[in-house]
């Protein structure tokens, strides 16, 4: 990275695993910002559990956590300020939130959309990259790769910067 990021939409995508979320939370402390952290996931599972327990002491005191599986555009809109850098985490989990919500997804991009479109800081949006894999067998499934696909190619058009993260290494694609 060749220079630190104070402010403006950066989206870092990649597959499981992939060091997608080390990589934005690097971003976000060489911002040198007040750090805040928005979780979209739950904890359905045991394994799930795990996962964001992971994540929770990977990030320590460091960051203030703000947990908000479905209302992402509201918080954004109410925490995404001047001097404050902004990470979520992740809009995959989110489209899954909404869907098994029955939220109007279409409208729910949209009201993400506008809400990036007015943040100020910096705000890191983590996703996972789900279509580079086989067509799914069921319809949720090809529905979620659908939905996930629209949204990242929408958040990738508003961004100043996206990031593409395999085996830990970012490819800039935007930026």
């Amino acid at each position: 990275m060749s220079r630190h990021l104070t402010s403006g939409i950066s989206f870092v995508l990649g597959g499981a695993r992939s060091g997608k979320s080390v990589f934005a939370e690097k971003l976000v402390l060489e911002s040198g910002l007040q750090r805040v952290y928005v979780a979209t996931a739950q904890a359905w599972d045991e394994e799930m559990r795990a996962r964001i327990d992971t994540h929770k002491s990977r990030r320590q005191t460091l960051w203030q956590t703000v947990e908000e599986p479905l209302e992402l555009p509201a918080v954004l809109q109410r925490e995404a300020r001047q001097g404050r850098a902004i990470l979520v985490d992740c809009l995959t989990l989110w489209v899954t939130n909404l869907m098994l919500a029955e939220q109007p997804v279409a409208d729910r991009f949209a009201s993400l959309y506008d809400a990036l479109r007015q943040c100020e800081g910096l705000v890191v949006l983590v996703t996972n990259e789900v279509g580079l894999g086989i067509v799914p067998e069921n319809q949720m499934a090809r529905d979620f790769r659908d939905h996930a696909g629209t949204l990242h190619q929408q958040v990738a058009a508003i961004a100043d910067q996206v990031d593409f993260v395999a085996a830990g290494l970012p490819l800039r694609l935007k930026g």
